[in-house]
């Protein structure tokens, strides 16, 4: 497995982190989760991009890291 790879396996399941914190902020009903899954997948979203960043770096420069 290529370093581009592990990278776009990362990113998809911060992705997929970022969805199931958001399905849960909307399920429950107490506030104070609410506001830590809110708050929590806020961070989620700033690391994603930072990876998605990262999955362009490697395919545009790094041609040896594709698959």
């Amino acid at each position: 497995m290529t370093v581009g790879s592990q990278v776009k396996g990362c990113f998809s399941s911060v992705k997929s982190v970022e969805a199931s914190l958001l399905s849960l902020e909307s399920k429950t009903q107490n506030q104070e989760a609410q506001e830590c899954f809110h708050e929590v997948q806020s961070i989620i979203a700033d690391i994603k991009t930072d990876l998605e960043k990262q999955v362009i770096y490697l395919s545009q420069q790094e041609p040896q890291y594709k698959n």
